[in-house]
């Protein structure tokens, strides 16, 4: 039953996050509606590479390690992108420029771009090292780690980032609670998942976390919308 439950929720996950990337892109009102939507999108076709294999893998004899690895691997790097472009929306949404960005949080909002950036890149190259042996679903637990701890830090500064203009935008309010959560169910998975196989089963909360920010987006977008519809 197990392989049917996850199938269906993994399909119902990828055809909620295209469906909702293209909307948001259709009816985006400013430039972090735009970047909503491609966000979504990323997340959407990023996860496709690793959950089709998976969902595959169920219901076909073949070996689909070898796809198996290169999808995890692709995933890895489009959730990186997709966090990047997380803290765009929020530099867009919140309108925050140099100056203000300097009095609410006293750090220079060039340095933080570079340190998003630099904490992404670094993900990415650890990531592409061969001693994650992606193609043959090996997993060696240091390399697990190391190549996620800039991906928690990239995510610590966004959640702090977005935790303190809460406030500020209404449907953005929860996004900091739903990135938090999102890293709480996952390292999980990564440090103990090798040895204790049943923790692999918390990347499903992880991912309604991923459908609750982009529901937050969905209202972001409405939102905006009903305020620039013209008065009678």
């Amino acid at each position: 039953m197990q392989k049917y439950g996850e199938s269906v929720f993994d399909v119902l996950y990828l055809v909620t996050a295209l469906v909702l990337g293209v909307w948001l892109l259709v009816k985006r009102k400013d430039k972090a509606g735009l970047l909503m939507g491609i966000a979504t999108l990323t997340l959407g076709f990023g996860d496709a590479f690793h959950l089709v294999p998976r969902i595959l893998a169920y219901f076909l004899s073949a070996d689909l390690t070898l796809y198996l690895g290169i999808g995890k691997l692709i995933t890895s790097i489009t959730m990186t992108v997709f966090y990047v472009l997380i803290y765009h929306v929020f530099i867009q949404a919140y309108r925050l420029d140099k100056d203000k960005f300097v009095k609410t949080y006293r750090l220079p909002l060039d340095g933080v771009t570079m340190g998003i950036y630099g904490l992404a890149i670094l993900r990415i190259a650890l990531c592409a090292f061969p001693q994650n042996d992606w193609t043959n679903g090996g997993s060696i637990l240091a390399w697990g780690i190391g190549r996620n701890v800039p991906f928690l830090l990239l995510g610590i500064v966004i959640v702090v980032l977005y935790a303190v203009e809460r406030k500020e935008i209404k449907p953005l309010r929860p996004v900091w609670l739903w990135i938090t959560l999102s890293f709480a169910f996952y390292i999980p998975v990564v440090v103990g998942a090798g040895a204790v196989p049943v923790l692999g089963m918390l990347m499903l909360p992880k991912t309604i976390c991923y459908v609750l920010i982009v529901a937050s987006f969905v209202r972001y977008t409405q939102t905006v919308a009903i305020e620039d519809k013209p008065t009678e």
